[in-house]
């Protein structure tokens, strides 16, 4: 007799979680509808509104001011898809959609682990590259090249009284960054002298941000801006953000080594010292570098990743944040551009919206940027670099850092998105925003006007 209540009472207190669940879920749908409906009748809200951001709709970069716009109103996007109503119409007890059995796996079940046709254990598959895996850079190995005659060129330039900054910026944006190491190392072999300590020593301002940035090799670079990111007085999460949620697995280990080598301290000791809370623990997932393979895609785990996403989020009063940093941290780029898509389907929400709603501050950015990066990283850093010169005043740090760390590996796409999306190329805004020599190295490495 006491076991049947109980199991009566455990049944009843799932049924009331499950309606509570719903009751949210209409809830927010009525309300969002409702807002959007309000909004359509003022200037510079709903279309307009995403219009007037130049965003297309899509997630704001880390960093960006404001919040990113909702979305144009869709068909279907006020209440659930046909396929959640005709599930929840014909279910008895708990929805097959989101029955305990539906999502019985476990979220550490790597992609592909299901058992259905195909050579790898599911369906045939398009492999899509991982992100960042990209040879469109804007500078590229110059030829012919004579590592002894620039070292010859740059110390003529830097001599004497005066400098030539002309010579110094246009031998070390057009060269890339193995060549300017030859002529680093050259520059040492004739005059007995460091080319880096010369440029400090020669150049001031943003113009020597950027030419001693150019001769740091690719991941020294990045463990550079990370360390400068958690140093001293405050932690500039921007950064944090922007290179971990955009570097591949294998240049997070890269950038691991680097800075244990460089500075003798461990960076993921040193970024959980300096940050707490959901935004930590998803920081401290990349940098694992441990992000599934894009192998192939598992449909069913699409479905099951989904789901719990909408669960954790729309579903839920509340949200459980673990659930997205597990998914959106450790899953295959190809997996999450499947997910992204099924998660449309069953919610009506793109998940950017889902993810702007249910979370804020410092893990919002961060969540955004890599669902960002998992659709395009040239989209996002388009983005950025957009946010870094729209308005009063220039974020210099971040236009350094996107225009050298991107210009070896796709600044040409950026610069496509950059046009597609912002109705003006990325020459002519950085014409616009910057002046005087640092403006001219930056349009030689921006390698071009796309107008």
């Amino acid at each position: 007799m006491g076991t049947d209540f109980i199991d009566f009472i455990r049944r009843a207190l799932e049924h009331l979680l499950e309606a509570i669940g719903e009751c949210n879920f209409y809830f927010k749908r009525f309300t969002i509808a409702k807002k959007q409906s309000t909004n359509a009748t003022l200037p510079g809200h709903g279309r307009d509104r995403g219009k007037s951001r130049g965003a297309a709709g899509g997630a704001l970069p880390a960093g960006s001011p404001g919040k990113r716009p909702r979305l144009a109103a869709r068909p279907g996007w006020g209440w659930p898809s046909p396929r959640v109503r005709q599930e929840r119409r014909g279910r008895s007890g708990t929805s097959s959609l989101f029955s305990p059995a539906s999502l019985g796996a476990s979220l550490g079940a790597p992609c592909g682990s299901g058992r259905r046709g195909g050579r790898l254990g599911f369906g045939p598959t398009r492999r899509i590259p991982e992100m960042a895996k990209y040879t469109r850079g804007t500078v590229t190995a110059f030829a012919p090249f004579d590592a002894r005659a620039d070292a010859e060129a740059l110390r003529k330039a830097m001599k004497g009284l005066g400098t030539d900054e002309e010579t110094v910026l246009t031998i070390l944006t057009t060269r890339n960054n193995a060549q300017r190491q030859e002529i680093a190392s050259a520059f040492k072999t004739l005059f007995g002298r460091d080319l880096v300590d010369d440029l400090k020593s020669e150049l001031t301002g943003k113009l020597e941000t950027l030419m001693v940035s150019l001769m740091r090799p690719a991941h020294i670079f990045d463990a550079h801006a990370l360390k400068h990111a958690i140093k001293g007085a405050g932690t500039n999460e921007k950064v944090l953000t922007e290179i971990l949620a955009s570097r591949t697995p294998a240049e997070v280990q890269n950038i691991k080594q680097v800075y244990q080598q460089e500075y003798e301290a461990d960076l993921e000791d040193k970024i959980t010292g300096e940050t707490s809370g959901h935004f930590q623990r998803l920081l401290v997932v990349l940098l694992q570098g441990n992000r599934d393979p894009d192998v192939g895609v598992d449909e069913a785990l699409v479905e099951q990743d989904a789901q719990v996403l909408f669960r954790a989020g729309e579903l839920k009063w509340g949200t459980d944040e673990e659930k997205f940093i597990t998914i959106l941290g450790t899953r295959s780029v190809s997996h999450l551009r499947r997910v992204f898509d099924k998660y449309m389907t069953i919610s009506g929400f793109q998940i950017e919206e889902t993810i702007d709603r249910e979370t804020s501050g410092d893990l919002e950015k961060l969540l955004l940027a890599v669902v960002k990066c998992v659709r395009s990283v040239p989209a996002y850093f388009a983005e950025t670099l957009y946010y870094s010169m729209k308005g009063a005043g220039t974020d210099d740090d971040t236009l350094i850092r996107v225009m050298v760390s991107r210009s070896e590996v796709d600044l040409l796409d950026i610069r496509q998105e950059f046009r597609k999306n912002f109705a003006k190329s990325l020459y002519q805004m950085i014409q616009k925003d910057t002046s005087g020599d640092y403006r001219k190295a930056l349009l030689l490495l921006c390698g071009g006007d796309d107008d």
